[in-house]
């Protein structure tokens, strides 16, 4: 089966066809010729207004549901939301019930995933029930399958635990997460603390307790050597301190939630729950240095870090309700409002080798895993833009610059 993308403007800087309008024509799942014009016969011709097509984007923390909580998200939704989204390829955290923690728990997800357009690659929990007492049986998840380990919004509040676990994975090159969150410090807070918090009369969490965190993981690294990966990341002192230990030599990666760098906490005067998140929203300045982060590449990718939450308990009042937004959607019309397209597509892809997925430039006889999108629609987003299955997201109501078409990968065509 042959399929004919028309006029389309590639963004792939380790293409030779970077920054040209090509048509593209791929059959079988393979790309079989690339010409300004291609006069072809073909099962499936896509011609879309201002197309651009770059390799397929990859999400390292996406949520749902299944197993165990569907009412959120069912993972057959969940994956056509990230096709529609414009991405080819997930990591799914291990926060299901049960936890992810065990190689059938892991063979479970990837089985879901089998003929999809999406590829879904499972996160293992560290410890046993995500409870941060027993390590998880890392070796047989990653022989299942599962590309790194860790607890998600759970920290490793046991060091000794994470010692072992960064001693213990590099027996087999296995990549541990640790989240960044002193819960003694945090205690009771669900915003950020500051002068905003006290104003709003919520309790605060202070940065110490996520820069804390990251320097105890630092140090537990400089110890074990290992491979490290920090996710979302939201403050300056965690920005300085993963800037030093790059320049020691430590084998260390770092994220930013999308969310962390769009908005500020000034969006929480109304309350509205779908700003709870975890690390919670920061203050300009701490935003400000998150983006010069992510352009100098302190901050080595980003995230949806996305998260269904099920109406009953996210439309509750701010302390009660649970953290998480919805990110999928809205990832590229962020970042390509922040950066621009050609940054935002780097953002999207360059997460893939740290976690050992492999990728697909752009030419003759690579398998053609695309995103389809196109960059210079403006528009403001609302709930009508929501394909899962819960509307909990925080951007509801900002405006983007940017959409996703779809995408094309594992020889199908998926688009919204």
């Amino acid at each position: 089966m042959k399929t004919l993308i028309k006029s389309a403007t590639i963004i792939d800087a380790s293409s030779e066809y970077h920054l040209q309008t090509k048509d593209i024509l791929i059959e079988n799942g393979t790309i079989i010729q690339i010409d300004d014009v291609i006069n072809e016969s073909v099962s499936n011709e896509i011609n879309l207004p201002n197309l651009h097509v770059s390799q397929g984007w990859f999400d390292s923390s996406v949520s749902f549901g299944e197993p165990g909580y569907e009412e959120r998200e069912t993972l057959e939704n969940g994956l056509l939301t990230a096709a529609k989204s414009g991405f080819t390829s997930i990591a799914v955290n291990s926060n299901t019930k049960p936890v992810s923690d065990s190689k059938s728990a892991i063979s479970f997800l990837s089985s879901k995933a089998i003929g999809n357009a999406v590829n879904l690659f499972p996160i293992g929990a560290m410890t046993m029930k995500s409870e941060s007492v027993d390590l998880a049986e890392m070796y047989d998840m990653h022989t299942g399958g599962a590309i790194a380990f860790g607890d998600y919004k759970v920290p490793v509040s046991n060091p000794n635990l994470l010692k072992i676990a960064l001693l213990y994975a590099q027996n087999f090159g296995g990549l541990i997460q640790s989240f960044p969150h002193e819960k003694k410090i945090a205690g009771k807070g669900v915003v950020h603390e500051e002068a905003n918090a006290t104003r709003l009369g919520l309790k605060g969490i202070p940065a110490l307790a996520e820069s804390l965190q990251v320097a105890r993981d630092l140090f537990i690294l400089e110890y074990t050597g290992g491979k490290l990966h920090i996710p979302t990341i939201s403050t300056e002192a965690s920005v300085k301190a993963i800037k030093e230990a790059k320049a020691k030599g430590l084998d260390v990666t770092c994220s930013v939630a999308i969310h962390n760098l769009f908005f500020t906490d000034a969006v929480l005067d109304n309350f509205n729950s779908n700003f709870k998140v975890l690390p919670p929203l920061r203050t300009e300045n701490e935003v400000t240095i998150l983006r010069e982060a992510v352009l100098d590449g302190t901050i080595d990718f980003v995230t949806s870090d996305h998260m269904p939450i099920d109406i009953e308990n996210k439309k509750l009042e701010f302390d009660l309700a649970e953290y998480g937004t919805l990110g999928l959607e809205t990832a590229f019309g962020a970042l390509n409002k922040l950066f621009g397209a050609e940054k935002a597509v780097t953002l999207l892809i360059n997460s893939k080798e740290r976690f050992g997925i492999p990728s697909n430039t752009i030419q003759v006889g690579s398998k053609a895993e695309l995103s389809l999108f196109n960059p210079g629609e403006s528009f403001v987003f609302t709930s009508k833009h929501i394909y899962s299955s819960t509307k909990n997201s925080a951007f509801i109501g900002s405006k983007l610059q940017g959409k996703a078409y779809g995408i094309y990968n594992n020889n199908q065509l998926v688009t919204f």
